[in-house]
């Protein structure tokens, strides 16, 4: 493959690249779990039906995508970066699980979640095995496991506190902010600095790739919040309002109730209001109020900071070129 062809590869080429490379060793590590947990993983994953018969390929595979990149970044091989790509998915994927079962989503991927298909605990529980089993695949490769164990820990954190700002009148942005660094900004650090060290980066490298991981999962978390809005259904594979729906307390949600403007005060009273109400109203609101044109600036000023960061350690420019085209698709999707 030629270079001027590697450089101009697409944002779907780039993650096909990706899953050739890192589907097998994670159907092998998932293949190595008892036949229950083994069934559950491989139907969120979305590789089988409920009965185990076939029905395709995964999710994008962002993540283990840009581990791959970054080790090739800073010199290495792809193929080195393999188990941390693996353990990332892992973590990602053991997040969705849990994640669902606290929204109450009820479809992934456009169609049943996890627990609705075989139950709360199991897919709970199916959750922690592939915890565990990330953990084990990156020791395995003697990856740093710390840098994975830290990810986790934030990422929990940010979960937690997203949780608790359901029931909180009073949530500041730079909280909200905060949150969302660690629900989604730590694992995508976690991805980029893993696949770094993968490759044989010096520490700034490595420093800069975890940066670089940070900056473009707060976009994503900027993007996924306007989607979980203003996403259409057919896309996301979510209900139409479903963050609203659940009085998430999202980034543009955020931005909205703490605006100071009178469509500010009309989302606060109803988000307060016991029981149901219109969700087109509310999403009208949060537009009325500034938080989508506040979150949709956000995403531009976060995809130029990330790139900036790989500049400083000179990666090489065709890998650049494609990172780039990653950070462009996290700001530009429709699911």
């Amino acid at each position: 493959m030629s270079a001027l062809h590697e450089v101009s590869r697409p944002a779907p080429e780039i993650l096909g690249w990706g899953r050739t490379l890192v589907e097998p060793a994670l159907r092998e590590a998932v293949g190595s779990l008892p036949d229950t947990v083994r069934l559950i993983s491989g139907y969120h994953l979305g590789w089988w039906d409920a009965e185990g018969r076939p029905t395709g390929s995964g999710g994008k595979a962002l993540r283990p995508t840009l581990a791959l990149l970054a080790a090739r970044a800073v010199g290495g091989r792809a193929e080195d970066a393999v188990p941390a790509a693996v353990a990332v998915e892992l973590i990602h994927d053991f997040s969705l699980l849990h994640d669902d079962v606290m929204d109450g989503d009820e479809t992934r991927r456009h169609r049943p979640a996890a627990w609705r298909v075989f139950g709360t605990n199991p897919a709970i529980l199916t959750g922690d095995v592939l915890l565990a089993l990330a953990m084990e695949t990156l020791a395995a490769a003697g990856g740093p496991t710390r840098v994975l164990t830290t990810g986790v820990l934030d990422l929990l954190h940010g979960q937690n506190l997203d949780m608790s700002f359901e029931t909180r009148d009073d949530v500041l942005l730079s909280e909200c902010v905060a949150m969302a660094v660690g629900k989604t900004g730590a694992l995508m650090r976690c991805a980029c600095a893993l696949g770094a060290d993968a490759g044989g980066g010096t520490p700034d490298q490595v420093a800069a790739f975890a940066l670089f991981g940070e900056h473009l999962g707060l976009a994503f978390q900027h993007m996924d919040d306007l989607l979980g809005i203003w996403g259409d259904p057919a896309e996301t594979g979510k209900p139409v309002y479903s963050d609203l729906l659940n009085r998430k307390k999202s980034l543009p949600v955020v931005a909205a109730l703490t605006s100071g403007t009178r469509a500010a005060r009309a989302l606060h009273d109803l988000y307060r209001t016991p029981g149901a109400f219109d969700p087109a109203e509310a999403a009208a609101l949060v537009e009325a109020a500034g938080g989508r044109s506040w979150s949709l600036d956000r995403l531009t000023q976060l995809r130029n900071q990330a790139l900036a960061t790989l500049r400083s350690v000179s990666p090489d420019p065709m890998i650049l070129s494609e990172l780039t085209t990653l950070a462009d698709l996290v700001i530009d999707r429709a699911r």
